[in-house]
């Protein structure tokens, strides 16, 4: 085989049209091995070929034989050290961390850890067995693709509405979507997909983990994977799992086809990604990539006893953001996503772990700094998900500029205020108009909160509203895994009692969570199926449900036609109503020298929230008027106009009548958009001269138009 000397950058295999550069990160291996097998199946590699070159702790070289379609791995020498970090086993074969497709997928097997499986010495004996028949492998690509006038629809923050989804599960039983290619890229990809995507009306698809990733062997054991993803091994190479193909390279041009596809009907994508740890584990983990690499360079090990790792996710271990090898890795996968698979942005799995220098969060670290000045990266989508398990690790409203996040504590708000606890009307306003607690003071817009009130991670929507508490039996963990979620649905003493009533007054509630979480200030997030009611029967950890409980049951769709349309609606209106889509936030104060302020809380006797009315603990109801977008302007520089809108929220179980107000001679009309608890009506005109009667847990959104103005005034 020939060889030349190559280059250590970049990093990984890349063919160049005529031959392939091998390049691999170690600063502390004495030799790396190239293995090249003719075959993804098997059990030995047909060539071992050493790297000789090394430049700046980079293993390289060029191979001008070397095409497209080559199969490999590594094998790295050093010392098996585990009480200095050092864990080198040269019977190990290793993933390439920058493998841009998985040509074999892993097989479970005790040969697959650098020490005895089950022996006195528990990680500290070196185990000689070799793992290649098992081991998972790389393959090279050509990753040239016809991308025609593909363009990222670069959707305003503002005008953004997410959807998250699972491939597989949105996929899988989706009628019009052909049978072979359900449960893939190409099945998200297909008419009937984008068609239902378009037809909702959402802007960008939020995707669960597509990276690389494998299933525990603990769950492997018990018959169930990783469904979610959140274990992730290669940070380049999207899952093969998720693919009708099983040629690795037309795995990769099925990924880009379906971001194509997504794009051309207007729609972003955006990549659920798990940088704050890897599938190794802990100190007792498997040997697979980055732990037979560098094990001391690739993760962040405890200052006590490098033997063992610093876990701030509880998943073993924490990759070592300080070291700039490890650092250039995220960025390199971060910018290949949007540079080579076109992707929009990213949503970044407990987020507060890479903001993690020794134990403390720093958001001034070397990873938002380089993400901040990196001129493709800084531009596009940035979602936190705020928060680790670490110390400090609850970081909601502290993230740089640039960055939105997952509000949690809007979550936890709305879900209060619809179940009825007292003392936080003031916090739920609060959210309601886009969170500026949180996220004004530093410089960052509405569109910073990412709203949600269910998630992949919990129970769905319905299940929310119907369960007292969570059944996740079918984890196999004794109801023990997942969070001790207090359920928004709690009847009390003024409770309905017949069945019938209790589950009109369900819907009801879904209702009003998503008419919430369409008509705050912010982004919103709707999770899949909730549109549809979809149930997980009350197991709110289906992380390893790769069944009927995690898939979308699209045969709901006829029964709950009528939810699904009044979701269509939400959307609709929101994205019609620039009243709702503010880049700035309300500062309550009269406007352009007018009397008028842009926004108004009232009571239901139509009088402004006094401070003792914020403080009275729970309100019975609470309204809002909002000032249509006058005052602001479009990026051209053109004022924006939007209508005047009133929302009206009743968290309490009975009717309150609710004033209007006695303005008959400024105000055209008050026209009814909906009304939570009348999901039928279509928009009405309404006598402002009558009282109107909102009842029990209920929302109604209002437009109003000024005499001789019309809408918009």
């Amino acid at each position: 085989m020939r060889t030349w000397r190559g280059s250590h950058y970049p990093r990984g295999a890349t063919f160049d049209g005529s031959g392939v550069n091998f390049a691999l990160f170690s600063e502390h291996a004495t030799a790396v091995e190239l293995c090249l097998f003719d075959d993804p199946g098997d059990a030995k590699e047909s060539q071992r070929i050493p790297l000789s070159e090394r430049t700046y702790h980079v293993f390289h070289g060029y191979f001008p034989d070397l095409k497209p379609g080559q199969v490999y791995g590594f094998r790295v020498h050093g010392p098996y050290e585990p009480e200095a970090g050092h864990r080198f086993n040269a019977n190990k074969l290793l993933l390439d961390p920058y493998a841009k497709a998985i040509a074999r997928e892993l097989a479970w097997d005790d040969s697959l850890f650098a020490y005895k499986v089950g022996g006195g010495g528990a990680d500290m004996d070196l185990d000689e067995r070799d793992s290649a028949a098992f081991a998972p492998l790389a393959q090279v690509v050509d990753t040239a693709f016809t991308w025609g006038d593909d363009r990222p629809p670069k959707t305003p923050w503002e005008r953004t509405v997410i959807y998250e989804l699972h491939v597989k599960g949105f996929t899988k039983l989706m009628p019009g979507v052909p049978e072979e290619l359900r449960g893939t890229y190409a099945g998200l990809a297909s008419e009937a997909a984008i068609d239902y995507l378009t037809d909702l009306g959402v802007s960008a698809i939020e995707l669960l983990p597509i990276q690389y990733h494998i299933d525990e062997r603990f769950l492997v054991d018990q018959g169930r994977v990783n469904y979610w993803g959140y274990n992730t091994l290669g940070f380049f190479a999207p899952s093969p799992r998720y693919c009708s193909e099983t040629d690795p390279q037309k795995q990769l041009n099925e990924f880009k086809s379906m971001v194509r596809a997504l794009h051309a009907a207007g729609i972003e994508v955006i990549l659920d990604v798990v940088y704050n740890h890897t599938a190794e584990g802990n100190h007792l983990g498997p040997t697979l990539s980055w732990k037979g690499i560098d094990n001391h360079s690739y993760y962040h090990l405890s200052p006590e006893n490098a033997r063992y790792y610093m876990d701030f996710t509880g998943c073993g271990n924490t990759p070592n953001t300080r070291n700039p090898r490890v650092l250039q890795l995220m960025m390199d996968s971060l910018r290949y996503w949007v540079s080579e698979m076109h992707v929009d942005g990213f949503r970044f799995d407990l987020a507060a772990t890479l903001g993690r220098d020794f134990r403390e969060v720093d958001h001034r670290n070397a990873f938002f700094n380089i993400i901040h000045q990196d001129p493709v990266l800084s531009q596009v989508k940035l979602i936190a998900e705020p928060w680790d398990v670490g110390p400090g690790g609850y970081q909601v409203g502290q993230f740089p500029v640039i960055w939105t996040e997952w509000n949690g504590r809007y979550r936890d708000a709305v879900r209060r205020f619809w179940k009825g606890d007292g003392g936080l009307t003031n916090e739920f306003a609060t959210r309601l108009a886009g969170s500026s607690d949180l996220y004004q003071d530093d410089g960052r817009r509405p569109s910073a909160s990412i709203n949600f009130i269910t998630c992949h991670d919990g129970f769905s929507l319905h299940d929310l509203v119907s369960y007292d508490g969570k059944h996740n039996e079918a984890n196999g963990e004794n109801n023990r895994d997942g969070a001790n979620d207090n359920n928004s649905w709690n009847c009390g003493a003024e409770g309905p009692t017949d069945d019938q009533q209790i589950i009109e007054l369900r819907e009801r509630q879904k209702r009003n969570f998503l008419a919430t979480l369409l008509l705050s200030q912010g982004v919103p997030m709707l999770l899949a199926g909730d549109e549809i009611s979809h149930s997980q029967m009350g197991n709110n950890n289906c992380y390893s449900q790769d069944n009927e409980l995690s898939w979308l049951n699209w045969e709901l769709i006829p029964a709950k036609e009528e939810m699904l349309a009044f979701v269509r609606k939400l959307i609709t209106i929101r994205r019609s109503q620039p009243t709702l889509q503010r880049r700035r936030f309300f500062h309550g104060q009269p406007i352009f020298g007018t009397n008028v302020k842009d926004i108004y809380w009232l009571d239901n006797q139509f009088r402004e929230m006094t401070a003792e009315a914020w403080h009275a603990g729970f309100a019975k109801a609470l309204g809002v008027v909002l000032i249509g977008h006058d005052h602001e302007t479009d990026e051209r520089g053109n004022p924006i106009e939007g209508d005047n809108l009133m929302l009206l929220l009743n968290a309490h179980w009975e009717p309150i009548e609710f004033n209007f107000p006695r303005v008959e001679s400024i105000v055209d009309n008050f026209e009814r958009l909906f009304d939570t608890a009348d999901p039928a009506g279509g928009p009405e005109l309404v006598d402002i001269a009558k009282k109107y009667v909102m009842q029990g847990r209920s929302t109604a959104l209002f437009r109003w138009t000024m005499v001789g103005r019309g809408a918009g005034n």
